[in-house]
Formats: C-alpha cells, structure tokens, sequence
C-alpha cells in the first residue's frame, strides 16, 4: 500500500561505508596537505596554513605570484591523478566566476574534491587550492609531479 519500511540496505551500507573510511581518508588528506606545505615552503612559496600549524580543514593554498606556475602546477596534479591523467586542464570562464579558473580534478566520482583536486583563479597573487586524497600515496605522487612541472618551467 505504498508504506516507507524506512532506509534500503544499500543507504545503509553507504553510511557505513563512509564511517569506516572517513578516518583514513581524511587522514590521508591531512598528510598531502602538510607534505605540500612543507615542500612548497621549502621552495619559497608561501603556504597556508604552514605544516606545523594547527588545521581546520583539509584545504592548502599555495601562493605563486605568477600565473604560468599557477597553472603549471594545477596541470601537474592532473597529470599525477588516478583518472584522466592523460588530459591537459587550461584556464577557462567557469559560470559563477569572474575570474578564469583553472582545475584539476583525477577523480573517480565527478565533483568529489575529497578525492584529490586542486584549482584556482587565475589571477593575482595566483593562490592554488588543494585539497583531498583517498590515498597518501597517490596524494604523494601528484604532488611530486606537481612539483617537478613547476620546477620545469622555472
């Protein structure tokens, strides 16, 4: 007659799903965060926040004052993602924005920043936004590779 029995199993495997991986995704997350902080300080580009510093999110910027490397980096994220590596993303008008953006996002489900991304406006002072990381470890090689792209065009 149409009676809600309340949730299917499949919402209930969802939810739990996402309470046994939640803590190892967001640590993974942190771990990339701080690992780029600190490389990218090394480097001598300004982060926020630095690696030592108390975190609210799971966001770092990166500031570049200078667009090429802005991009540059962007793109060498998406190169070192797990999907769509093979794709070259360019700075374009996203609806919204008054500002070109650029985004890199090697995600397996469209939209999931908790996966790995990283974007920014293109324009002045050129501030990446990184965030995510199901996985340290591919967290960790697209930064390198990142990293390397920005080393390149320096």
């Amino acid at each position: 007659e149409g009676r809600d029995i309340g949730p299917t199993l499949e919402f209930n495997r969802d939810i739990l799903q996402g309470l046994f991986m939640g803590p190892s995704v967001t640590s993974a997350s942190l771990k990339t965060a701080i690992l780029t902080s600190k490389v990218m300080e090394e480097l001598g580009y300004q982060t926020f926040p630095k690696y030592n510093e108390e975190r609210a999110d799971i966001i770092q910027n990166i500031t570049f004052n200078d667009k090429d490397l802005l991009i540059k980096y962007v793109q060498g994220v998406q190169k070192g993602s797990p999907v769509d590596s093979d794709a070259t993303v360019v700075p374009c008008e996203i609806a919204g924005y008054s500002d070109d953006i650029i985004m890199a996002a090697g995600t397996f489900t469209q939209g999931s920043t908790i996966e790995f991304s990283c974007d920014g406006p293109v324009r002045e002072p050129y501030i990446a936004y990184l965030q995510g990381g199901l996985t340290y470890s591919y967290g960790r090689l697209a930064v390198i590779n990142a990293i390397k792209k920005v080393l390149d065009e320096k």
